[in-house]
């Protein structure tokens, strides 16, 4: 069907004398945004899914009283209003239904925090990270009782989602922090780095769970770390020394012996000195992972908050790391990282939030079902 707005496109241009093709086009940005993502079945969307252009994560407390049939109401109402809204359909009490319209690739995913569990009298699967020597963590972007996960192609979509959410959940929890992020389709960062070249291609081994409580499996764990870039300071550097710094090249994502992206690094390759081409400090020398298994899931999105007070970038990465196991894959990985990474001198880890995200759930169900019923 063509919009008011698809309409009104064709009828200007074909009272200008224009050809078709433009009108075409128009109707093709017109209906783009009306594209759905499922919201029922095995795993919660929002993990495999291609990456939308925007997000915006919401951290909650539960207020005090909030206990095990508390959460169960919330998450009956919250999963309702994600699936209406993800289909294109207004929530319950929606006073603008018309905003719901257009889902444009609308998820919205739950992680459950170590709080929630402790409420409902459950043994939690999560706990939080360890300490780590780089980090310089700020309590208002860490941590949380509940994670809601909203991303779409079109950011009016995520503001009308997050407003129904936070409308439904504020009885039950209050929001603890918002963080905002974009994600632009050539994957690159804000340091101009490809993001996501080493992403597991066996969700089944490395994302999914399968083992332990029967209600997690067929779901994961997210960690979401809050990542301040020192832009200024990388702009100093030059083109060689960044480069020298992720062992990979900037404009392809080559590793520094290959020639493109996904060309397998040689950490064994000396230059002309005997030195490694790719220093056993490199970033990516650091996070490798030669087992497969053993893989975390990146999603991240950039952050743009402006300019801080002292007038410097207030830019970064919002690192959402997808893992069966957050013990056995992602600590590992930011140990390495946080020992010895020549990355470190850009970067800062200034929040930390891990959940356990839910298997989905099917018509009639609710997230969390088989954890909290």
């Amino acid at each position: 069907m063509i919009s008011r707005r698809g309409l009104l496109a064709g009828g200007a241009a074909t009272a200008a004398g224009a050809l078709a093709r433009p009108v075409v086009r128009r109707q093709e940005i017109t209906l783009a945004p009306t594209r759905i993502e499922p919201f029922h079945g095995a795993h919660q969307a929002g993990v495999a899914t291609a990456q939308q252009a925007h997000a915006m994560f919401l951290g909650f407390d539960l207020r005090k009283d909030v206990r095990r049939e508390a959460i169960v109401r919330l998450l009956q109402l919250l999963t309702d209003d994600a699936a209406r809204l993800t289909q294109g359909r207004p929530a319950l009490a929606d006073t603008e239904p018309e905003l719901a319209a257009t889902p444009a690739r609308l998820t919205v995913t739950f992680g459950f925090g170590p709080g929630l569990f402790e409420a409902a009298g459950v043994d939690s699967p999560v706990a939080p990270l360890p300490a780590f020597r780089t980090d310089k963590l700020d309590k208002r972007w860490s941590g949380g009782d509940l994670l809601v996960q909203v991303c779409a192609d079109e950011r009016l979509t995520v503001a009308h989602a997050v407003r129904m959410i936070v409308k439904d959940a504020r009885s039950f929890a209050r929001v603890k922090w918002t963080q905002r992020g974009f994600h632009d389709p050539s994957r690159r960062n804000l340091m101009g780095q490809l993001e996501g070249t080493v992403n597991p291609v066996d969700l089944d081994r490395a994302v999914w769970i399968s083992q332990g409580p029967a209600g997690l499996r067929g779901g994961t764990t997210l960690v979401l770390r809050r990542i301040r870039m020192l832009l200024e300071t990388w702009d100093i550097a030059d083109r060689v020394a960044r480069e020298f710094t992720i062992g990979r090249r900037l404009d392809t994502g080559a590793p520094l012996t290959g020639t493109a992206e996904h060309d397998p690094p040689d950490y064994e390759r000396k230059n002309r000195l005997g030195f490694p081409v790719i220093s056993e400090y490199a970033h990516i020398r650091r996070a490798h992972v030669s087992d497969p298994a053993q893989r975390i899931l990146r999603r991240p999105y950039n952050y743009d908050e402006g300019l801080t007070a002292d007038g410097e970038p207030d830019s970064g990465l919002l690192f959402a790391s997808y893992q069966a196991d957050i013990a056995r894959q992602f600590v590992p990985i930011q140990r390495m990282l946080a020992e010895a990474d020549l990355l470190n001198e850009w970067i800062t880890a200034i929040g930390s939030a891990v959940f356990a995200i839910p298997p989905g759930c099917a018509p009639g169900g609710w997230i969390g079902e088989g954890l909290l019923s």
